[in-house]
């Protein structure tokens, strides 16, 4: 049995032999960039506005504005909230060794039949990808069974960009038809072992170094 994230997934989706040797053989690590690095920083800084109150620093105060408005939804605010699932989609601890897929949510709010899933970005809204959104909601389902309607949405918070999508409890098979053939794939590469390299405009921020692929920035 697989288990996985949505980051393991696109990881895998962008290059199988990546994939293979950070997550399988874990031969190579991916290391933190100033872009990662950063982007952990203030994720880390909202996450402690939100759940204490701790001021912002100066750097970070231009956030203020826009976290006011998300405090101020009715409802349990949970930020940077884990959540797995088994193979059955129930939910489960998420350090359970036989969960099949877990997450962590940057701010969830339950009000009752209602939640709100916000993604932080701090990267470019060019690319943007809701299928995150889509993945958090189908968990928040089985977390919270009483959950009948999601909004959600990635929030750009240096663009002042937000894409927003909307759920109900209704959509949770074909949310997860979002997800089912790069499950297969990545299946099928456990069983036959076969990781073929994907290349792209990543090759440069690769680790693997064995690659015939491989470029150096």
């Amino acid at each position: 049995m697989i288990n996985w994230s949505y980051s393991s997934l696109k990881d895998f989706i962008n290059c199988p032999k990546q994939y293979y040797h950070v997550k399988v053989a874990k031969d190579y690590v991916k290391k933190d960039t100033v872009h990662t690095i950063y982007g952990k920083e203030v994720h880390k800084a909202l996450e402690d506005y939100v759940r204490d109150g701790t001021p912002l620093a100066k750097n970070y105060q231009i956030y203020q504005k826009v976290l006011d408005e998300l405090v101020a939804i009715p409802g349990d605010k949970y930020p940077e909230y884990r959540m797995a699932l088994g193979p059955d989609r129930a939910k489960c601890d998420f350090d359970d060794e036989s969960r099949w897929v877990r997450g962590i949510v940057d701010l969830l709010i339950v009000d009752d039949e209602d939640a709100y899933i916000i993604d932080y970005k701090t990267g470019n809204n060019k690319y943007a990808d809701p299928k995150q959104l889509r993945l958090m909601a189908l968990m928040a389902y089985a977390h919270f069974p009483k959950v009948q309607r999601i909004k959600a949405g990635l929030l750009f918070i240096l663009r002042n960009s937000f894409v927003n999508e909307e759920y109900t409890r209704e959509d949770m098979d074909k949310l997860w038809a979002d997800f089912m053939p790069n499950l297969t794939r990545l299946e099928l590469s456990y069983k036959s072992n076969t990781w073929n390299p994907q290349p792209s405009g990543l090759c440069g921020w690769c680790p693997v170094d064995n690659c015939k692929f491989y470029k150096e920035r």
